[in-house]
């Protein structure tokens, strides 16, 4: 996720924007009041934003095990 020249418009968001977007996209899907086209459409939205999170959190999971193997300075 680091590529931004080959990355999809999804693919830049960071996981601030990420977890933001899933939660507004939440919150709709509990308010109700949509059409069933809709609701999918925001059901499919939310999971591909859940994937761009779970990338993020692995990513930074990685990093912290590798800093963990690290000699001590």
């Amino acid at each position: 996720m680091t590529d931004d020249t080959k990355a999809g418009p999804d693919e830049r968001l960071n996981y601030e924007q990420a977890r933001a977007e899933l939660a507004s996209v939440v919150e709709r899907l509990e308010a109700g009041g949509t059409s069933l086209e809709e609701s999918l459409a925001l059901w499919e939205r939310g999971e591909a934003l859940a994937v761009i999170c779970q990338r993020w959190l692995d990513g930074a999971r990685a990093r912290i095990e590798a800093a963990r193997q690290e000699p001590a300075a």
